[in-house]
């Protein structure tokens, strides 16, 4: 089987970040500083791994001139892909931050429909793609079914691939107890599957290790902002605090852990060490600007 992470992403977008003087309603905001990368979560989580040298496949679903400009970006930044055709067009998400205030704001378009037979496309080029682990992450495009990962958590079973998910609302609960290698919620998702708010740190060890013990999931990546994430399997669990850094943007930062976590994971390494790699991810994707970007030398100097 081929060593490589496959990535799958559903609702990619055309990611635009930029800097304004003031965000203010009623008036034309000028912007400054634009960039723009190949965005949504798969997609970033590629890219992060391609960045730290490890073998990876963006797959995703392209769409329109704005799909054929994510197609385009990805092959300048040498980040292998595979496109599955669609009718509509990608769509384009909008990340302005406010010089006045030092707030950030997000604008993150719906994306096009994604029709039954289109979905089944994607899942019929998944089951011809060599992975040792295939990474979905990301929110489903309107018109699939809420059950599409857990679809694909199944194929990967099928052909003897690790799965990791990371999405939200009924995607994510839809998809618990299917074969799930490793589950990556936020702590908002995270008590939304437990149906109650979990406080204090060991509280979520606690509830983490419980639920992979339900059969969730066999791992679980609790990523908790500045106090840094757990990794939780039945038997094992461990809390990685967050370097202290200074954040210029939370896009892609979860993307990015999970790129370092799967990287790592895949690589063999110990779950500790998995994880603080993980967390020195995400820790230099904040300090970037633009979506999800890490650089190797940032990631080495926050192991250090």
């Amino acid at each position: 089987m081929s060593a490589r992470i496959v990535t799958l992403t559903v609702n990619p977008a055309v990611d635009l970040a930029a800097q304004a003087e003031a965000v203010q309603p009623g008036h034309k905001i000028r912007t400054f500083d634009e960039r723009y990368d190949p965005g949504g979560g798969g997609i970033n989580v590629a890219r992060v791994i391609c960045e730290l040298g490890g073998e990876t496949l963006a797959l995703f679903a392209s769409g329109g001139v704005t799909g054929r400009f994510v197609e385009q970006m990805l092959t300048q930044a040498k980040v292998p892909w595979q496109a599955v055709l669609i009718g509509g067009t990608c769509r384009i998400s909008v990340t302005v931050h406010d010089r006045s205030s030092g707030q950030e704001y997000r604008f993150v378009p719906q994306g096009p429909r994604i029709s039954p037979a289109e979905a089944a496309d994607i899942l019929e080029t998944l089951r011809h793609v060599e992975a040792a682990w295939i990474v979905a992450s990301g929110s489903l495009a309107s018109g699939m079914s809420a059950d599409f990962y857990a679809k694909v958590a199944d194929i990967a079973a099928a052909r003897g691939a690790r799965f990791a998910l990371d999405t939200s609302g009924l995607p994510l609960t839809t998809s618990l107890g299917h074969k799930v290698s490793l589950l990556k919620p936020s702590l908002s998702e995270f008590e939304a599957i437990l149906g109650r708010k979990v406080p204090d740190l060991e509280s979520q060890m606690d509830q983490a290790k419980r639920l992979v013990q339900s059969g969730a999931a066999d791992m679980i990546a609790l990523t908790l902002g500045s106090a840094g994430a757990i990794l939780a399997t039945a038997n094992h669990v461990c809390h990685m605090p967050a370097p202290a850094v200074t954040a210029r943007t939370g896009v892609g930062a979860g993307d990015s852990f999970l790129a370092g976590l799967v990287l790592a994971l895949a690589r063999g390494q110990s779950h500790e060490s998995a994880l603080r790699l993980a967390v020195a991810c995400g820790a230099a994707a904040v300090q970037g600007s633009g979506t999800a970007q890490v650089r190797r030398a940032d990631v080495a100097t926050l192991l250090a």
